[in-house]
């Protein structure tokens, strides 16, 4: 470890990389909190508003959600549609806008969510990401679900270009979370030239990015860290094992994988594999 305190790349901003960084703090490390990807509308709004006209009319049996963009997208759940979330975290998101949830999985993933899903028959509705993995999809149907599967979002990186995204992590400092999120803001605004460059390739991104660990969230965030081109002793910590799995494929050696998808389940993975000062 090195004699100054570890670097710890937390890729998400809100209140989310808020309550990150001052875990990570608390453990003695040092928060770098640089957003590097964003939500967008999803391109096709009117089959969007259909599907969740249909569900305020109470036409489905079962919602499933999978993440708190989804949880944003929504108007509305009448008492006769059961919610499913994928883990406590939206399932928090979901009841501070008032939906009840009746059933998280024990294992927080989408094939924990398939393998302990409760029922065998009814109507589903499943709003996700334009790049979601049809884990849900299919196993929700070999159960015999009919799911109706409709894009509520899309994610795309921040930063167009490697060199871009490599500059803003070396250049962060360990600002409050409040001007680390301004100045990537400004960042943002200027990286925002084409997406052909958003799947660069992280030879592009060849200098060292200046930090020792990165938390990795979603399979989206994978991509964006291994365009970072981080050396062989960068410690990544991935979300959950469909994370870890994610990471793997772009490239990333996961060094800890959190036990509970939540800020205290990733400081708590990070703490355990970090060298020893």
């Amino acid at each position: 470890m090195p004699d100054r305190p570890m670097r710890v790349l937390i890729p998400r901003g809100g209140s989310w990389g808020d309550d990150v960084a001052r875990r990570v703090a608390a453990v003695g490390f040092e928060p770098v909190v640089v957003p590097l990807v964003q939500t967008a509308p999803a391109e096709d709004q009117e089959r969007l508003r259909a599907m969740l006209e249909q569900l305020t009319a109470g036409r489905f049996d079962w919602l499933v959600v999978t993440s708190q963009s989804t949880v944003r997208v929504l108007r509305g759940v009448p008492a006769n549609v059961s919610v499913a979330a994928v883990g406590s975290v939206t399932a928090a998101a979901l009841r501070e806008r008032g939906i009840p949830v009746a059933f998280i999985p024990t294992r927080q993933s989408a094939a924990g969510l398939v393998d302990e899903w409760p029922i065998r028959a009814g109507r589903v509705l499943w709003p996700h990401a334009l790049d979601a993995k049809p884990t849900i999809a299919e196993g929700l149907r070999r159960h015999g679900m009919q799911v109706t599967e409709v894009v509520a979002y899309r994610t795309t990186p921040v930063f167009a270009s490697a060199d871009d995204l490599a500059e803003a992590v070396r250049s962060a400092g360990a600002p409050e979370p409040a001007d680390a999120l301004r100045h990537q803001a400004e960042l943002q605004a200027a990286a925002r030239d084409t997406a052909d460059d958003a799947l660069a390739t992280a030879t592009d991104a060849a200098r060292p990015a200046f930090v020792d660990a990165v938390l990795v969230t979603s399979g989206s965030v994978a991509k964006q860290v291994a365009r970072l081109g981080l050396g062989p002793a960068a410690l990544v910590v991935a979300m959950g094992e469909q994370t870890a799995e994610d990471c793997r494929r772009a490239g990333l050696a996961v060094a800890a994988v959190a036990e509970r998808p939540s800020p205290e389940g990733l400081v708590a993975a990070l703490t355990t594999a970090a060298p020893a000062a």
